[in-house]
């Protein structure tokens, strides 16, 4: 009898560089079966640049979790993605050449991954970085990164280490803004734009196609408009 094929696992990496080439460090997560992040570990790198950090994020991932297992990985960039899903038959073609001629660079990381590759039912998915609503498996991804990278020391929660602070490069949600007053039966208020021009009860006139709202009086500027409109 076939086997029942055995559910992918979503997972997320990224690498960091404070300063390109700088400290740096790769970060990896592992959700679980609510897709939030289940486990996931972060190290450093001393002083690279941030493609040998993205890559040896992948590189950490692939090996930390079972190459039996479907696995859909998450990654923001694409020069990692990239080098291992469309350059890479080309430059094993071309001796580890690029089109250019030069040798391939970071080669012995994208070799080490493409070993790791081998056999495997990996899919990956391209997710933009630093997003209000981003994906939150590879923004853990990257905040674990960026604290390694600063700290310089190893992360994960199989050390018992906190979820990783936000991160600066992430912007904030906007506040939600206030609902406009309530009206007196209970509808909102509202402004429209005038149809002709006018005057308000203020003593100046509106131009047709500015925006006026409902008082007391009548028809007139938003700011003039009364409580007991």
């Amino acid at each position: 009898m076939i086997g029942r094929m055995r559910e992918r696992v979503v997972a997320a990496c990224d690498g960091a560089s404070k300063g390109n080439p700088g400290p740096a460090a790769w970060a990896w997560v592992v959700a679980g079966p609510a897709q939030a992040p289940d486990r996931w570990e972060a190290g450093p790198l001393g002083r690279a640049t941030n493609n040998v950090a993205e890559l040896t994020a992948l590189e950490r991932l692939l090996g930390a979790t079972d190459a039996d297992v479907p696995l859909e990985i998450r990654m923001d960039s694409q020069y990692a993605m990239k080098a291992v899903t469309t350059w890479l038959p080309g430059w094993k073609r071309n001796g580890w050449k690029t089109s250019a001629g030069k040798p391939v660079a970071n080669q012995d990381l994208v070799v080490r991954i493409d070993d790791l590759l081998t056999g495997r039912d990996v899919e990956f998915r391209y997710v933009p970085a630093h997003q209000v609503d981003g994906d939150p498996l590879n923004d853990f991804a990257d905040r674990a990164a960026s604290q390694a990278a600063t700290a310089q020391e190893p992360a994960g929660s199989a050390l018992g280490s906190p979820e990783p602070p936000p991160s600066p490069d992430v912007p904030q949600k906007a506040p939600r803004r206030k609902a406009a007053p309530a009206r007196k039966n209970g509808s909102a208020a509202r402004t429209i734009k005038a149809k002709f021009p006018g005057r308000c009860v203020c003593g100046r006139g509106y131009a047709a196609g500015e925006q006026i709202a409902k008082n007391a009086q009548g028809w007139g500027h938003p700011e003039c408009r009364t409580a007991d409109a």
